[in-house]
């Protein structure tokens, strides 16, 4: 537990609290209430302000932790036959900038995504701030057919941005939420490089997703309607290293299976 809780980069009250009234005085908002949520979310402590704001503070230990975490990637992508392609921001504002930016691009070629707002820092914190999704979902907690009813928009919308050479570099459950039937992205990383490897391993992200919740076999289907074989194939590659990740829970080898069995029709 302990080791948990500093990975996950606990923020003294007075600091977030200072964050949450910059965030008030920023917005002309007489009055504040602040909401803590419960996500598995180790680079950010996440919060809701007045039903209107959601709010990222990023503190010098989520720094640490994505450096740790960008280098562990990097040596994943690396075993898996590329160059690491992720990149590591080395303070807790130039964090929140990147994500602000890369939220931008994403809604600047039609993707839907929550408004991002600005971020800036309050005593070495760095405060992202974005449109909140009153009443969403995250893609895990959807039942199976409203799974399998949105899959086909995760991957149109994965080719678009993968068509306007961008990538999302961290694409999991909680990372795709959905509000009004709509699909969202938020988190989004940053790549250097290797954008053909950067998409690619977003569609094994996707694959890996998708296959515990509706199966290997309609995962990979329905995935061949928007990428080529070819783009499967590449895929298929970097499974072993997004199995390994603790947000990603399914049989690599299923897929991997899957996706073989359709590249020899």
């Amino acid at each position: 537990m302990a080791l948990r809780q500093l990975l996950r980069g606990q923020i003294a009250w007075p600091r977030l609290e200072a964050a949450a009234k910059a965030v008030l005085e920023r917005y002309d908002e007489p009055a504040g209430r602040v909401e803590f949520l419960d996500a598995n979310n180790w680079l950010s402590t996440p919060m809701v302000i007045n039903d209107r704001y959601f709010v990222k503070v990023i503190s010098e230990q989520h720094s640490l932790v994505h450096a740790l975490l960008t280098t562990g990637r990097n040596i994943g992508a690396f075993t898996s036959g590329t160059a690491g392609f992720f990149e590591h921001f080395g303070t807790p504002l130039q964090m929140a900038e990147h994500e602000r930016d890369a939220t931008k691009e994403m809604q600047a070629v039609g993707l839907s995504v929550p408004e991002p707002l600005e971020a800036f820092e309050v005593e070495g914190l760095g405060v992202l701030v974005l449109e909140y999704l009153p009443e969403f979902r995250t893609l895990g907690e959807l039942d199976e057919p409203a799974v399998r009813a949105i899959a086909p928009t995760l991957y149109a919308a994965l080719d678009r941005m993968h068509g306007a050479e961008l990538a999302h570099g961290d694409l999991r459950a909680e990372n795709v939420l959905v509000a009004d039937s709509e699909l969202y992205f938020i988190d989004a990383t940053s790549v250097r490089d290797g954008i053909g490897e950067a998409r690619a391993y977003d569609l094994a992200c996707a694959l890996g997703v998708l296959a515990p919740l509706i199966g290997p076999r309609d995962a990979v289907s329905l995935a061949s309607e928007h990428f080529e074989t070819e783009t499967l194939l590449q895929a298929r590659e970097f499974l072993d290293f997004v199995t390994i990740r603790p947000d990603h829970d399914f049989d690599a080898g299923a897929v991997k299976a899957e996706i073989e069995n359709r590249a020899t029709r």
